[in-house]
């Protein structure tokens, strides 16, 4: 099935140890939680736009759970039986500005910066242990990462979620990205790869400041 525009998306931070450690982060000792907005979300094919108000925009190859169903204060078992299936996730992140900001709204939540796709497909849970996510820049692997290696994994993190807010069908769930992040710049083509999902690949292009486009 195609990936429809999600109410919300919740991201994961610090969720594999390798990328804690290449950013110079300790492991939360529970999921650490944040929210991009639904308007950050583009399609495959789209182009990634770097904002002026960034110096340093990276691309997170991730993992995304898509909710099937209503689910409040679920155990395990049900979260996982409330997963609908997994599409591939591009958490773009303004480094720089997360750094600099207590609050990684921003950082996160810039229009283009939730690339989804390029399509959801149904899993079984109990293979959630294998899914792996592998990310490129212009045909080079940068980040290659397995569901085995998360800190908190899939089911987990949609049990514990569920705990504070009620995650409706069509929801997404970015579960983390593996160590290898880096920079994007114009001109460059991101992709993102679950094998037996599909590759979400977007290009990059930079938004011009308003200085050079005042007349």
């Amino acid at each position: 099935m195609s990936v429809a525009r999600p109410g919300k998306i919740i991201g994961i931070g610090r969720n594999y140890r390798d990328h804690a450690a290449e950013l110079g982060n300790t492991v939360p000792a529970k999921p650490l939680l944040f929210l991009k907005p639904a308007s950050a979300v583009i399609a495959d094919g789209a182009t990634i736009v770097l904002p002026p108000e960034s110096r340093q925009v990276e691309f997170e190859g991730e993992i995304g759970v898509v909710i099937g169903r209503p689910i409040r204060r679920a155990t395990e078992e049900q979260a996982s039986g409330a997963i609908a299936g997994i599409t591939c996730v591009n958490d773009v992140t303004a480094r720089d500005l997360q750094r600099s900001e207590e609050q990684w709204t921003r950082a996160k939540g810039f229009d283009t910066f939730c690339p989804l796709g390029p399509r959801v497909v149904p899993l079984e849970p109990v293979r959630l242990a294998e899914l792996e996510v592998r990310c490129r820049v212009n045909g080079s692997e940068r980040q290659r990462g397995y569901a085995r290696d998360m800190v908190f994994g899939p089911a987990a993190l949609v049990a514990f979620i569920s705990q504070a807010m009620t995650l409706e069908p069509g929801d997404v769930i970015a579960t983390g990205t593996p160590a290898g992040v880096g920079p994007l710049v114009a001109g460059d083509v991101v992709e993102v790869e679950i094998p037996g999902v599909g590759v979400l690949r977007n290009p990059v292009s930079a938004e011009p400041s308003s200085s050079t486009t005042a007349r």
